[in-house]
């Protein structure tokens, strides 16, 4: 029989209903999930450094905000050669940060306001000032802790040549040699050596990590770099160069290896021993939607994340294309489809998608009507654009100094968060900002945004509460297209609402059932009054004139008594309740 750790998890915002209960059940499936990246969130000591005392403080927020859960990004003690993805100790908090029982207290909080906490994990690698790779240098060659690494002795005559070509991710080789004359493999930066998974001490550990926090009361983990941990046997080359450009889109051998799963099995019996669906989310780049689909296997983790709708350009058929390929390989297996437009390590979606604000926020309104659970990126409630002219001596991405590896602009999406007044830090804290935040952000600000109904936070807070109200939002596993024009999405959820998603830059005409106006992301927006129309209506409203500004979507099913003919503004999503 399954132990069961009763630490109490954080009771549900949707209805406020007790943990254990119906209602509480598989919360997971439909849970909106907030990323707060901590150095950048909020100050709570005037260093000018994010902290977990400026946390708690701002957790009002996030349960107005109406999400379901808090991820945080890593607050472990560690050198932040990578922003604390190089960890050095995973049961200790960096002074940076705070201490342990400020950890607590801010899980203890977020469970005080109904919200979920889920910590990040970093299983890959952890920081050389770790504890056992500081002793396996200075053991030296033969040292059995070199075993719980990839220490290997380099190829060519004096074995001055790397074991074999795998470069990092963040640029240059993947090895990096040591006086002593071996290499060690660290797929990112070299501050942050790849444990060797197969070995049973790391395994172990890792076990006993998850018990650590868990028994703090977390509810859950994001496990950075799922797809790694585990090489090919052998270590093969690859035979090409740019090889950060394959991640996500060819077999690697280095990344997404059959055994990891293995190692998630394991990972779910320790979460399953805990009361309060505990769990477990996978960050995964795999070559595709099926080969993500296996590391949410009804006995492995319960999440994943959708980087392949992440990428997606904004165009109707491509989105369509996107949604049903998620939502078919995510069926077969019981597991819920996740959807997220920016991260930490990627270009807020404001900027990426082109656009300007009105794309991001019809783009988020689509997202947020889909089946399945939600990420948000902390920042992206009050429209925040990617600050793309950051001198180059305030930037801190480590892949910016490095050749060859990712675009090192992630400073860019990671400057700290605009909370009140008219000038910088803008209420981050009393004491600057670790990155400078524009000039022009007052606007921006949280408190310059709330009560404002036209704002982006508003249309955050309302769009949260109807999905949370609404049966037809996040449940489910498929959505039932409506026809539609070129350049227009239409689709149905169960309890009669209709999203609408016009991806084009004029305004379209639509025919739709009767309806009634729920939500809009144009602000302001006014429904114009619908025609009532029969189908011989139709047809001739189809061949007289139309506005210059619009495009006809009047197509008539033959079966069609009654519709409305809606216009849908240009680069816009709207909820419609039948």
């Amino acid at each position: 029989m399954t132990r069961q750790h009763n630490v109490t998890p954080a009771p549900t915002t949707r209805g406020n209903t007790a943990p254990g209960t119906a209602a509480t059940a598989e919360w997971w499936r439909d849970a909106v999930i907030y990323q707060v990246y901590p150095r950048s969130f909020a100050d709570g000591n005037g260093d000018g450094m994010g902290d977990l005392q400026g946390i708690r403080s701002r957790l009002p927020h996030l349960r107005d905000l109406g999400v379901d859960a808090v991820w945080l990004s890593p607050f472990y003690a560690s050198p932040q050669a990578d922003a604390g993805y190089d960890v050095a100790d995973y049961r200790a908090t960096d002074p940076m940060f705070g201490t342990l029982q400020d950890a607590e207290a801010v899980i203890r909080e977020a469970h005080h306001l109904g919200l979920r906490i889920i910590t990040d994990i970093v299983p890959n690698h952890c920081s050389d000032q770790h504890e056992w790779f500081r002793r396996a240098l200075a053991e030296g060659p033969g040292s059995v802790l070199r075993e719980r690494f990839h220490f290997r002795k380099g190829r060519g005559a004096n074995g001055e040549l790397p074991p074999n070509d795998w470069e990092s991710i963040f640029g240059g080789p993947a090895w990096t040699r040591l006086p002593d004359g071996e290499w060690y493999l660290h797929l990112f930066a070299p501050e942050q050596p790849d444990f060797n998974w197969e070995h049973p001490a790391v395994q172990d550990e890792f076990r006993s990590i998850l018990r650590f926090w868990l028994d703090l009361g977390v509810d859950g983990f994001r496990i950075d770099v799922a797809h790694g941990m585990v090489k090919a046997p052998g270590l093969p080359d690859i035979g090409r160069g740019e090889q950060a450009r394959l991640i996500g889109s060819q077999v690697l051998p280095f990344f997404d290896q059959d055994g990891v799963h293995d190692i998630y099995r394991s990972w779910r019996t320790v979460l399953d021993e805990y009361a309060g669906e505990r769990i477990g989310v996978a960050e995964a780049w795999a070559p595709s939607v099926e080969r993500l689909a296996l590391y949410v296997r009804p006995d492995e983790l319960h999440q994943g994340f959708n980087f392949h709708y992440l990428n997606t350009r904004w165009d109707a058929e491509a989105l369509r294309d996107a949604i049903d390929s998620s939502l078919d390989a995510m069926r077969p297996v019981g597991a819920p489809t996740t959807w997220v437009l920016s991260n930490h390590d990627v270009v807020r979606h404001r900027t990426r998608l082109g656009g300007g604000l009105a794309r991001a926020r019809a783009a988020t309104l689509l997202m947020l009507a889909l089946p399945g659970s939600a990420y948000l990126y902390q920042g992206e409630e009050l429209g925040l654009p990617e600050v793309t002219d950051l001198p180059d001596e305030v930037r801190q991405d480590p892949s910016f100094f490095r050749a060859s590896g990712q675009d090192g602009l992630r400073d860019g999406c990671r400057v700290p968060i605009p909370w009140s007044g008219t000038a910088p830090p803008y209420g981050f804290g009393d004491g600057g900002s670790w990155l400078p935040q524009p000039a022009d952000w007052a606007a921006l600000t949280a408190e310059s945004q709330t009560g404002d109904p036209d704002s982006t936070l508003e249309l955050y807070r309302s769009a949260l509460a109807v999905r949370r109200s609404h049966p037809g939002l996040g449940a489910g596993d498929s959505v039932e297209w409506l026809e539609a024009p070129a350049g227009v999405l239409a689709f149905r959820r169960p309890g009669g609402l209709l999203c609408t998603v016009n991806t084009t830059g004029e305004a379209v005409r639509l025919t739709l059932p009767p309806v009634r106006l729920l939500l809009s992301s144009r602000a302001p927006f006014v429904p114009t009054a619908p025609a009532v129309s029969t189908p011989s209506a139709l047809a001739a409203l189809s061949s007289s004139r139309q506005p210059s500004n619009a495009r006809s979507a009047l197509d008539v099913p033959e079966n069609l008594e009654v519709s409305e003919i809606r216009e849908i503004p240009a680069e816009a999503t709207i909820w419609w309740e039948e």
